[in-house]
């Protein structure tokens, strides 16, 4: 991904077989964070809804694949029109590019780094989803991808990473996608809630998970996905930069899953392993767009405080009464704010680029940018999103009704549930062999 501050060799580029094939290999890693983010928030509902929580993901992978390839592509990463959004007539449908021509600047193909991208554009709306469990139409929410993408992340994305983007010329760092998808992603689903309203039984019925064991995998699957997420945005290998993202990105991931298991020591009295997931998540989001700017120990620090302060987010839903259901806004939102306003305390001005933070002599020129990124993009997603479901909810309407929110989403979209029990046995042939082990012995007895 294109870095806030690139420096280029003096002679041209020319392709490389191991940056296209390590590229190749992180694009792989990226796509399956989607069906890790499924799993991941797949187990976190109740039994009722979890098909369509892994759906509500999954269907990401076929809306936005297409729309990519047809002008998301273009809008992102074509020929900067104002600032806002870009444009490139060969880019509409990836027609006019040719096979071996190299994305300006780096040693990849321009069709690696959009396959690359392509899967950044699938999991930002795939995260907003979580949010929104148990009671959207699945109709109304694969209608929202679509509307949204095309009117939020593709014309963010150019801002943040785009050549001309406003943001991007600005020098605000988002190494891997703090504000172009978890801020994104995050204040686009505040924005959908507060238009939808809140489940049933929201505050009053018990909303657990129905499978920790399916969130600890996804959350694994993200963990390992995020490697090539976060290393693989430098979109190459050449001078180590990315390895130390790498190595940031575990760090950071590490102490903030410690970081969130200590408050909930502290405050419940329990390490629980959905607090494991959540701050093994949280550390992942707030490394995302710093730690192509930080050192080891900044890591650990980033990491540190998003766990701490995602752990104390996510109670806001209840002081504030907005339901998001698996805490989008607490986690992915409030993580993304985090990483990218830490960025102008502990980037060393000795990594991707020589823009120095407060704690390294850089004063506050580069916090200040950062803040200009965070809220501009929150603002225009909330606003934005909050627009386009106030639309649909007018029209189609996003919401099952309430008998089909309480009887179960599953059935009603679907015409599936997770789990069939219904040849596995059980309570009348056990009763019945009971009953007549009981009669037997009672016989016994008479006979005596």
């Amino acid at each position: 991904m294109a870095p806030a501050v690139t420096t280029l060799a003096a002679d041209a580029p020319t392709l490389s077989a191991a940056n296209t094939g390590f590229m190749l290999i992180c694009s792989a890693l990226v796509m399956l964070m989607t069906p890790g983010l499924a799993f991941f928030y797949g187990g976190m509902v109740r039994v009722k809804s979890s098909l369509n929580m892994l759906m509500m993901s999954f269907i990401s992978l076929g809306i936005v694949t297409i729309l990519w390839v047809l002008y998301g592509f273009s809008l992102a990463f074509g020929t900067d029109k104002g600032s806002i959004v870009g444009w490139s007539a060969d880019y509409v449908g990836l027609s006019g590019i040719g096979l071996t021509q190299l994305w300006d600047g780096y040693t990849i193909p321009v069709y690696v780094f959009a396959v690359f991208q392509l899967m950044f554009a699938i999991i930002t709306p795939a995260l907003i989803s979580g949010a929104l469990a148990d009671r959207v139409k699945f109709s109304a929410w694969a209608l929202f991808i679509a509307l949204w993408v095309t009117a939020v992340y593709f014309p963010v994305a150019h801002w943040v990473w785009g050549s001309g983007g406003w943001l991007f010329e600005m020098g605000v760092i988002d190494f891997a996608g703090g504000t172009a998808v978890h801020i994104n992603a995050g204040a686009a689903a505040l924005g959908v809630i507060l238009v939808i309203g809140k489940r049933v039984g929201f505050k009053k019925d018990p909303m657990r998970p129905h499978s920790l064991p399916l969130v600890m995998l996804g959350a694994g699957l993200l963990w390992f996905g995020w490697f090539g997420f976060n290393a693989g945005s430098w979109l190459g290998n050449d001078d180590g930069i990315g390895a130390v993202m790498f190595l940031n990105t575990q760090v950071a991931t590490a102490a903030a899953m410690l970081s969130w298991l200590a408050w909930e020591k502290i405050r419940h009295g329990a390490c629980t392993t959905l607090g494991a997931a959540s701050g093994a998540v949280a550390g992942l989001v707030a490394i995302t767009p710093s730690g192509g700017s930080c050192s080891p120990l900044g890591a650990i620090a980033i990491g540190a405080i998003a766990g701490l302060l995602c752990a104390m987010a996510v109670g806001l839903k209840y002081k504030f009464g907005y339901d998001d259901s698996l805490d989008v806004v607490g986690v992915h939102l409030v993580g993304g704010i985090v990483g990218s306003l830490l960025v102008g305390f502990f980037a060393t001005g000795g990594v991707q680029s020589d823009a120095a933070g407060l704690f390294y002599g850089g004063g506050l020129e580069q916090l200040g940018k950062q803040a200009v990124g965070v809220f501009s993009v929150l603002a225009y997603s909330l606003v934005a999103s909050a627009l386009l479901a106030f639309v649909l909810h007018k029209t189609m309407g996003m919401r099952v009704s309430e008998d089909d929110e309480v009887s179960g989403i599953d059935q009603v979209e679907h015409a599936e549930t997770a789990y069939d029990f219904s040849g596995a046995g059980g309570g009348t042939p056990a009763r019945s062999t009971a009953v007549t082990a009981t009669a037997v012995t009672d016989s016994k007895k008479v006979d005596a």
